[in-house]
């Protein structure tokens, strides 16, 4: 299995966080189940190659362009044969520089990218698909991502939302809701509905899922770090809540995740 990590081009730094790819073969008659669980990020999936299937109905794949909201929970792909997959991560806040819908309306979802930019989906997607090489995809997403920047003025929504993101991760989402409509000198109500917009879901999930993010950085930092005072660095109130938590968002508990799975933070990462 091929895996390839590519950073933006640096205007495009403060609202993308990466690019990679990813192509595997499997024999005929095998398949493989991977678990996405919620890490933070949107991000815009291009399928190169054969779909995989969602084990969830509720979040089909039924594109070869869909943009993955906030996730609330985890859920599984099947992949069989061949998966070709080019995918843009955004920052938080990032996909609104480029994109004129309400986050919120993808929240939990897979949305085809046709509902929201059927022109960019047919200009980008052949493109990137005849393209030969990993190097030429990034080339690509730049080019056409820089373009749809220099048409964007700049928000002051947004630039209150980003300096909110900016408080949430140099806190390591350690920070109460509360203290983050203070930060934005917003009323709790107004900040609430501003940041859902603008990052997809709302500000107790995204703290939620950032807790969980922070559980698996730490632990990915120091393998011998004990449950409890990995609860406890990550802001939960008890070992129980840490529990309960973890395994709405991955369906397992925290010990049976790490002692089966590969520590990595999407979001800390």
């Amino acid at each position: 299995m091929a895996l390839n990590i590519a950073k933006p081009a640096a205007i495009l730094e403060p609202y993308i966080k990466q690019y990679w790819f990813i192509e595997n073969f499997l024999p005929n008659g095998e398949q493989y189940v991977h678990r996405i669980i919620p890490s933070g990020i949107s991000e815009l999936m291009f399928y190169l190659g054969q779909r995989p299937v969602v084990l969830d109905p509720r979040k089909s794949i039924n594109e070869n362009v869909v943009l993955s909201g906030h996730q609330k929970e985890y859920f599984d792909i099947q992949i069989t044969n061949h998966i070709s997959l080019f995918s843009m991560a955004f920052h938080p806040q990032g996909l609104m520089k480029f994109f004129n819908i309400p986050l919120n309306e993808a929240y939990n979802q897979n949305v085809p990218l046709k509902y929201i930019d059927k022109a960019l989906e047919k200009e980008l997607f052949p493109k990137l698909q005849d393209a030969e090489n990993f190097e030429q995809r990034v080339e690509i997403a730049n080019t056409h991502f820089i373009k749809i920047l220099g048409k964007n003025l700049q928000n002051f929504e947004f630039q209150r939302v980003s300096h909110i993101v900016n408080k949430i991760k140099s806190t390591k989402g350690l920070i109460d809701v509360d203290s983050l409509s203070g930060e934005a000198c917003l009323s709790r109500k107004q900040f609430e509905r501003i940041f859902t917009k603008h990052i997809g879901s709302t500000p107790k999930q995204y703290l939620k899922t950032l807790r969980l993010q922070l559980s698996l950085h730490l632990k990915s930092v120091d393998k011998t770090l004990n449950l409890t005072k990995l609860a406890y660095d990550c802001g939960y109130y008890d070992q129980s809540h840490f529990i309960n938590e973890f395994k709405q968002q991955t369906g397992y508990t925290p010990k049976q995740y790490f002692d089966n799975n590969e520590s990595y933070s999407d979001f800390f990462g």
